[in-house]
């Protein structure tokens, strides 16, 4: 058998890649790059100012709802207690008016008693 030799095989050459340098920003596109930072910062206070207004307005609208929410309870405790009052006047009225009626029939029936034993007694 022959021993095969083996070739020493060259390494290939890779060119090395350059860096890709940046080009030095040209005036107009630094200022147009700052302007449009400004604008970015200055539009993120703005909104920052506006939630925090808006926080603000709820929180007053939360405290007077809670204000609101209380006078009106208060309001129908005291209608209640008011229609309580009433429903007792009426209930009283009431038992008032059935006693007066059970005492008008007993005298009807009396009158009517007395006016049948007259007749009884004419004939």
């Amino acid at each position: 058998m022959a021993i095969a030799k083996k070739k020493a095989r060259k390494k290939k050459t890779v060119a090395k890649k350059k860096t890709a340098t940046r080009k030095k920003a040209s005036k107009k596109k630094s200022a147009a790059r700052k302007k449009v930072a400004a604008k970015k910062k200055t539009a993120t206070i703005k909104r920052k100012e506006a939630m925090d207004s808006l926080r603000g307005k709820l929180k007053e609208a939360k405290a007077e709802l809670k204000e609101l929410r209380a006078v009106t309870s208060a309001n129908l405790k005291a209608t209640r207690d008011v229609a309580k009052a009433e429903m007792d006047v009426l209930k009283g009225q009431l038992a008032a008016a059935l006693k007066r009626e059970k005492e008008l029939l007993k005298i009807g029936e009396k009158k009517a008693k007395a006016m049948l034993a007259a007749g009884d007694r004419w004939e």
